[in-house]
């Protein structure tokens, strides 16, 4: 027994050790080339994503203007943001405004331009051009543009109006207006989510609608039943893009009031009219960057950005946890 044991113990140390050598090289040949190609975009993500969020956390304690070192204050940033801050409150309804405006409009409008194409059968390819080359325009030349156009006095728009006996609205020169007109130009530049709805419809099998009329569904039901299961990926991606872009929604609103306005740079004070008109177009990022960059509030608006993400990353959990109704076995 005692030679037994003395054969198992010194015999098993002896072929363990090359074993384990031997494991640990094809472990090395099989993921050392997967981990050296992802080296570069690991390095990117710490260097360009991690760092900058951990330091933006960091930034959003202290009172830091980019010119002294940053002082920590701890909550205060914070506490100002929700207790004293006199236009958080209405940059946070303006944005929430293009989130739960916008966002519906746009899809809605680009499935529906989508599913007109699908059923041309002449020059699709000329209207699908039309629809999508408007979203190939830079924002800024737009917004531009669009303002030109609904200028109240002298703008093409109201010129239209008036030939025909009506009075035209004030459009980005009125509070009560300036976002309806800006919901115009998203609709207008919504073809490069037509272009992918498009994409998504043609690739639904004709079959499921040829057995679902002989079975006797009207266009009603085929669309709820069988389009909408099938692009729900589509869907779930043009929703949440179109959340995210809302949340952080800036150069149209900013250019358009700047324009309207005659201002020639983002206001950092109240009396500049940041938001023209009456702060209507003053979006939440508008407000940060203008503590941050305007009024060297680097802090404040660091912990501007931390909610901002929180808000976000708490809008996208709870939308993909609910979106599985649009599944295609409906559980």
């Amino acid at each position: 027994m005692s030679v037994i044991a003395l054969g198992t113990g010194v015999g098993d140390e002896v072929t363990t050790r090359p074993q384990h050598r031997m494991n640990r090289r094809v472990w090395l040949r099989r993921w050392l080339p997967l981990w050296s190609m992802m080296a570069l975009a690991l390095i990117g993500l710490l260097v360009f994503f991690v760092y900058p969020l951990i330091a933006n956390l960091y930034y959003s304690f202290t009172s830091y203007d980019l010119v002294t070192p940053p002082h920590w204050i701890g909550l205060k940033n914070y506490v100002f943001m929700f207790t004293k801050d006199p236009f958080i409150k209405k940059a946070a309804w303006n944005t929430f405004w293009f989130v739960i405006v916008l966002v519906p409009i746009r899809i809605v409008s680009a499935l529906a331009l989508a599913m007109l194409l699908t059923r041309r059968k002449r020059a699709t390819g000329l209207w699908r051009t039309l629809f999508y080359v408007p979203a190939l325009i830079p924002p800024v030349a737009s917004v531009v543009a669009f303002v030109f156009l609904f200028n109240p006095g002298n703008g093409p728009v109201n010129k239209i109006l008036g030939l025909v006996g009506i009075n035209g609205p004030m459009w980005f020169n009125s509070a009560a207006t300036s976002k309806p007109t800006l919901l115009l130009l998203g609709v207008w530049v919504a073809g490069d989510i037509m272009v992918i709805f498009l994409a998504s419809l043609l690739d639904v099998p004709r079959e499921q609608y040829e057995v679902a009329s002989l079975d006797g569904a009207n266009g009603r039901q085929q669309f709820w039943y069988i389009t909408v299961p099938f692009i729900s990926p589509v869907l779930l991606f043009a929703l949440v893009t179109g959340i995210i872009g809302s949340l952080q929604y800036f150069t149209e609103a900013a250019v358009a009031s700047m324009v309207a306005s005659g201002k020639t740079g983002i206001a950092a004070t109240q009396n500049q009219l940041l938001g023209y008109p009456g702060n209507s177009l003053l979006t939440y990022t508008q407000w940060m960057y203008s503590r941050g960059f305007a009024s060297f509030q680097l802090g404040y608006a660091a912990a501007m950005a931390v909610i901002l993400f929180i808000v976000a990353a708490a809008v996208m959990a709870v939308l993909l946890r609910r979106i599985s109704v649009f599944s295609i076995d409906g559980k």
